[in-house]
């Protein structure tokens, strides 16, 4: 029991500042599955699927406010699951070590870039929705699902700012559409990925499923009461800690 209530108490703080960030669980509940002693790949499969459920909760609450746009939802969808599924089909037989030091240089580089714009992601504007900017857009889109695949945090970082920066999302709008369709859709054909090549510790899967649905839920409410101004500052914050992470290993 108490390792349950440490795994739901992980999974809720890491969950709830994910959901007002636009990402970033994995900073704290991938390390803590390995740090209990699950191997890297049941870890990552682990989190990946218990990741869903903070699409859920942030959907419950995010949808309420505003519906999603059905083109959207099918292009994003359309970019990135299979770039996903191809990154967590090449996981399991790599080192990324090198990669998550370039990862990490690149996501610290995003919050550098969010503070050096203040005006960033305030207001929606509509951008780059021609053909040239969509074929542009939805290539970026399969190298972020790519490393959503095979990597273990920030990726939702990188498709929160993507969507700010080259589609005119105001932040609000662009962690909605992060949480509901990386958080539920892309994680879960990772999820599945890595659970059919490899193995998940389904034991654990009640309290990691329950914190991230509170998570989600709680993390959702405080972005939209907050507004933009708050959604951005924690997105900053959240792609420095990230990032250090994957610097420090």
């Amino acid at each position: 029991m108490t390792d349950q209530f440490l795994l739901f108490l992980i999974s809720l703080l890491a969950n709830l500042f994910s959901a007002l960030s636009g990402g970033g669980a994995g900073l704290l509940q991938l390390p803590a599955l390995i740090f209990l002693g699950l191997p890297f790949s049941v870890a990552l499969a682990t989190h990946k699927l218990a990741s869903v459920a903070l699409g859920v909760g942030a959907t419950l609450r995010y949808t309420r406010e505003q519906p999603l746009e059905r083109r959207s939802v099918g292009f994003i969808l359309a970019c990135g699951i299979p770039g996903v599924i191809l990154g967590a089909s090449l996981v399991l037989n790599l080192d990324g070590r090198v990669a998550e030091i370039l990862l990490g240089g690149l996501t610290v580089c995003l919050g550098i870039y969010s503070v050096l714009n203040p005006g960033l992601g305030r207001q929606r504007r509509s951008l780059h929705h021609d053909r040239a900017g969509l074929l542009v857009g939805g290539g970026v889109l399969f190298l972020i699902g790519l490393l959503n695949g095979s990597l273990t945090s920030g990726t939702g970082l990188f498709v929160t700012l993507w969507l700010v920066r080259w589609f005119g999302f105001d932040y609000k709008l662009a962690v909605t559409y992060t949480l509901v369709l990386v958080g539920m859709f892309w994680n879960g054909a990772g999820a599945i990925t890595l659970g059919l090549l490899g193995e998940i510790r389904w034991g654990w899967m009640p309290a990691l499923i329950a914190g991230s649905l509170f998570g989600g839920y709680l993390g959702a409410h405080l972005a939209i009461v907050k507004g933009n101004r708050l959604i951005k500052r924690a997105f900053e914050t959240v792609t420095f800690l990230v990032g250090l992470k994957l610097l420090i290993g």
